[in-house]
């Protein structure tokens, strides 16, 4: 898929993202603290179920399970070596859960740790990790990248800087508070504005808080960029319960409705994060009108 063809993709109308994944996976039994990838792999008809639960909702592109799935996080399991391989079958599982009726995200996150002088993390290393990881995706096949959950600018540069002839379109997406300030400094807008420059394909923001309190900042953003605009935030705050599991504030039709307006502010792009299930992408499918993006029903390979 090239940048021409995602921007023809978002200019059909709104495209419907997936939701959370991490959070379904934890409420089907994956325990704190394990390896997600091979935990997924050791558990396919979950990511599977959970997906095709998202295309049936009408999800028209899926995030394949390959958030953490770096070398950095990778070595603290003894799979550091293993990058390549666990990209092509998580991806396979993803490819295989769409069915030919949505897009396949590569999908890479914050490496969670500051670049300098903020943290230890050099930018050549950062560039590396990000570089080793988009290259494992685009052998296994992924239709673009999806950069989320990011804190700042500087991993989102090395990223970027990555991916710049690898020929896949890039959408980055900040986890950004209510006033649009990032966890490292900085606010989403001029990020957004500068990931334009650097040749991003989308922008915006995903995680952090529910979508009643990011209508200001998507509607920043979209002042602040010509390009496709990411909205894929938490089903709001969560509380944790006696057992210590996140318990989100937000239902389906609430987050639904938010969302409709997040997506009247200027998000082409639209979808869930934490807490979310493919009921929350059907209840979000039927507040929008119907169009390709939604539907679903094109074909995840030869269709452009």
């Amino acid at each position: 898929m090239t940048k021409q063809e995602f921007t023809r993709l978002t200019q059909a109308g709104t495209v419907l993202l997936d939701g959370a994944t991490g959070s379904n996976l934890r409420a089907a039994g994956m325990p704190v603290g394990v390896c997600a990838e091979t935990w997924i792999l050791d558990h396919p008809e979950v990511i599977l179920e959970l997906q095709r639960g998202y295309v049936e909702a009408g999800s028209a592109i899926l995030c394949a399970p390959t958030f953490s799935a770096h070398r950095l996080r990778l070595k603290d399991f003894g799979l550091e070596r293993e990058t390549g391989a666990l990209n092509a079958r998580l991806t396979a599982l993803t490819r295989e859960a769409a069915g030919g009726r949505a897009l396949v995200a590569g999908d890479l996150s914050t490496l969670g740790q500051p670049l300098e002088p903020l943290g230890s993390l050099s930018y050549g290393e950062a560039y590396d990790i990000y570089r080793e990881h988009m290259e494992a995706l685009a052998a296994a096949g992924v239709d673009l990248f999806a950069l989320e959950t990011l804190m700042g600018m500087d991993e989102a540069v090395a990223a970027l800087d990555a991916a710049a002839d690898l020929d896949l379109p890039v959408w980055c997406s900040f986890s950004a508070e209510s006033d649009g300030t990032l966890p490292l400094g900085g606010n989403v807008r001029e990020a957004a504005a500068a990931l334009q420059e650097m040749g991003a394909a989308a922008v915006g923001v995903n995680c952090s808080v529910g979508p009643d309190q990011l209508e200001a900042v998507v509607r920043s953003i979209r002042e602040a960029v010509d390009i496709p605009v990411v909205a894929k935030p938490n089903a709001g705050i969560p509380a944790i319960d006696e057992l210590g599991r996140a318990r989100y504030s937000m239902g389906p039709e609430a987050f639904a409705r938010h969302m409709a307006v997040l997506v009247s502010a200027g998000a082409n792009l639209a979808g869930g994060c934490c807490g979310t299930t493919p009921a929350y992408i059907r209840a979000l499918r039927q507040r929008l009108p119907p169009t390709d993006g939604q539907s679903g029903g094109f074909a995840a390979e030869g269709s452009f």
